[in-house]
């Protein structure tokens, strides 16, 4: 079916040669035969990407072509426009100018449909053209996850039911049948598909008075999913459909539950591992995606080719005990698995005993830990030496009888795998004694400790570099990792569709290799403090993780933000950096976002010139309390009460604010931040930078940097800042 449009089109994209004339005919006569028009052909084939086409259309017609990304929702717009039109047509509702609905759509409306969508909504019809996935996705961000789905469930539940606020223990009869109704089926399907898509890993799925929070961990971040608030009447039957595919009992919802499920999204097998606790408001879930055909490979764990070849090294050898350390989530699962794989061969009995068994690889015998019928990893591991294993991983070293058994073993000719709770490696060493692990075992039996964290990579699609960054803090990184500033470039995500926004796309590893070599060995046996045996290995060519975090940030793999959030300062003077430059690195590290205090120039409210952190003068309220004084003879502040005050400016870093006494410089804060419309507040350390003053009312304004904020406390901080300044 050729239209008038499509045959302006199509000379619109040969005059651009955007597509060949022979092309262009061909699919031309295949429109004229079929129902569908040039334009959709188009696209079905995928001869001129969709941006291409819109852009043609949108001269050719003179609509607008808009990016919705930016756009936030109308209220007034969205109550005028119900979801199922907006579905149905395909549109996003902009916004209402008196009699005129401006709305977004992905193909050129025909007469008809214009004249349908009037008699529906009584307004006259505007168009403007966008991609057919921002439509889409526009759609779910303005009405809410799932919005159609809760519809359907809404017209089919009666008017008079109340919402499910409570659990309530008692009506257990009807949830089985609740949950077998194909809508709910079909919204739990949504809510992992979704997951999918956005590759997270784990679904947060939280009940609390009066409405449910559905969360979703991307790259080691929690976001919200914007659900529609009816989803609370729903959430029994929602928790008892994800009970049921996990196999876990719908009926006792007193005590937490473990369970396991298996879906398949497009060809990728998903293993789902279930766990619920009780709230007081019904059961929270989290679901874990795992991807059952994931490939472990060592060189796709951002390991640099000189750490690889260690690696490579360490795990060809025939016996000794290679820990991975670092926090829960941290990867370490994943670097022992990648380890398996490489020597996983015909000739080699490998044996597992996990808690959980996370992965499923061929050719390794796992084994689950059960603790519950007295199966945890000592007695497991006394049952694996009967089967002549090559080499053994055990899940975590947790106890004096696992650490033994495993050292034992090691001992004996084969090659362990484990992992252990510690900060860095240096400190593995010491938590091994700690739990009752004689010196010379832990010295005659470890090959090495690895210590390692994950951080967030950039989206190479729309990664660039970041030149607002401060000199000062380049100069940091200069200094730890021994280059000239002028070689350090730091990089950042600007955020496209591919990345959600985010500008992150995945995340890597950064590592920290302590092998065990004679040195350490003699200091091993005299019990050597963490420090001393760190600063030796560093000084026989150890790179420390924050070494090799600001490693990833010159490359551009990572940003600065990331490295500071996971990789402690190395304080046993192991960064090798001249002794003269100690005092400059010390000051930048503590000051890393306020350089100045608050000015009252109110022209540009949003300041960015060369700042770490966006700065916005703003008054927010605050309450702080002395802490401690920079000087080491000054009696504590402790005792000290909480004083009450505003802010002159505020950043994710540091912020400003009004004192009636001056404050000494170095003095310690804590800090108690309250944003507007926000119930909970900030709070954490901050470090006095400057004080200014007294001004003409008699106040000094004093500029702290902040120590110890979280990254979602920092996130919110950011937010904020960033909404007021528009």
């Amino acid at each position: 079916m050729i239209t008038k449009i499509d045959a302006l089109l199509s000379k619109a994209l040969v005059d651009n040669k955007a597509i060949s004339g022979e092309f262009l005919q061909a699919l031309t006569e295949e429109a004229s035969r079929s129902r569908d028009t040039l334009f959709s052909i188009l696209l079905k084939k995928g001869a001129v990407p969709e941006d291409t086409l819109l852009r043609s259309l949108s001269e050719l017609m003179r609509v607008p072509y808009v990016d919705l990304g930016p756009l936030k929702p109308d209220p007034v717009v969205i109550e005028k426009v119900p979801l199922k039109i907006a579905e149905y047509y395909k549109m996003v509702p902009l916004k209402i100018d008196k009699r005129k609905l401006t709305v977004a759509v992905s193909t050129p409306p025909d007469l008809r449909t214009q004249d349908d969508i009037r008699a529906h909504l009584g307004f006259e019809i505007d168009v403007v053209f966008a991609k057919e996935k921002d439509v889409f996705e526009t759609t779910k961000r303005f009405y809410g996850f799932a919005a159609g789905t809760i519809g359907e469930m809404m017209a089919q539940t009666p008017a008079a039911a109340a919402p499910a606020q409570e659990a309530s223990y008692e009506k257990i009869e009807n949830i089985e049948q609740m949950a077998g109704d194909a809508t709910i089926a079909k919204l739990v399907n949504q809510i992992i598909l979704e997951a999918y898509r956005k590759r997270a890993s784990d679904i947060h799925i939280e009940p609390y008075r009066g409405k449910v929070k559905l969360r979703y961990r991307i790259d080691g971040i929690l976001y919200n999913a914007n659900v529609q608030p009816e989803m609370n009447r729903f959430i029994l039957p929602i928790l008892s459909r994800i009970k049921i595919m996990s196999s876990l009992n719908i009926v006792e919802r007193r005590l937490p539950q473990d369970g396991r499920a298996i879906v398949k999204v497009d060809d990728m097998q998903l293993d789902l591992r279930v766990s619920s606790i009780p709230t007081p408001y019904g059961e929270s879930i989290v679901i874990r995606m795992l991807p059952m055909n994931r490939v472990f490979d060592l060189a796709r764990l951002g390991l640099s080719p000189d750490k690889q070849h260690i690696f490579e090294t360490l795990i060809e050898k025939p016996h000794g005990i290679i820990f991975i350390t670092g926090p829960t989530g941290s990867g370490k699962s994943t670097t022992l698995y990648a380890c398996l794989n490489k020597i996983n061969t015909d000739e080699r009995k490998i044996i597992t005993i996990e808690d959980p068994v996370e992965y499923e690889m061929d050719g390794v015998t796992q084994i689950q830990v059960v603790s519950n019928i007295g199966l945890d990893f000592a007695r497991g591991l006394r049952s694996i030496l009967r089967h002549d294993p090559d080499v053994i991983m055990v899940g975590e070293v947790r106890d004096l009888e696992t650490a033994e058994i495993a050292i034992r073993v090691a001992l004996t000719g084969h090659l362990v795998f484990s992992t252990l709770h510690t900060n860095d490696a240096a400190s593995g060493i010491t938590r091994l004694i700690d739990i009752g692990v004689q010196p010379y075992l832990v010295a005659s039996s470890v090959e090495a400790f690895v210590a390692q964290r994950l951080v967030r990579t950039l989206c190479p699609k729309c990664r660039e570099e970041d030149k607002s960054r401060a000199e000062e803090f380049k100069k940091v990184i200069a200094v730890e990792m021994g280059v000239r500033p002028d070689k350090v470039k730091i990089y950042r995500g600007r955020g496209c569709d591919d990345c959600n926004g985010s500008g992150f796309m995945g995340r890597c590893a950064i590592y920290e290799i302590l092998r065990v070599d004679d040195d350490l060995r003699r200091l091993i046996m005299r019990n050597a403090p963490a420090s001393e045996v760190k600063k030796a290995a560093v000084k026989a060519g150890m790179r420390t993780l924050r070494q090799d975090g600001w490693q990833k940030v010159i490359e551009g793999a990572t940003t600065p933000e990331e490295i500071l959030e996971v990789a402690e300062e190395d304080k046993d003077g192991s960064v090798p950096a001249p002794a003269a430059n100690q005092e400059e690195v010390q000051s930048v590290r503590f000051s890393q976002a306020v350089k100045t205090a608050a000015s009252d120039s109110k022209e540009k409210p949003l300041e960015n010139h060369g700042r770490f952190f966006m700065r916005l003068n703003h008054t927010v309220n605050i309450q702080y309390r002395l802490l401690k004084g920079p000087d080491p003879a000054d009696e504590a502040f402790d005792e000290t009460p909480e004083e009450s005050s505003f802010t002159k400016n505020i950043s994710a870093g540091g912020l400003a604010f009004v004192a009636q006494n001056p404050i000494p410089a170095g003095t310690i804060l804590d800090l108690k931040i309250e944003l507007p419309g926000d119930d909970q507040p900030i709070q954490c350390l901050a470090k006095v930078m400057r004080v200014e003053g007294p001004d003409p009312g008699k106040a000094h304004v004093v500029a702290v940097c902040f120590l110890d904020l979280s990254a979602s406390m920092r996130a919110r901080l950011d937010k904020f800042v960033l909404k007021e300044s528009k």
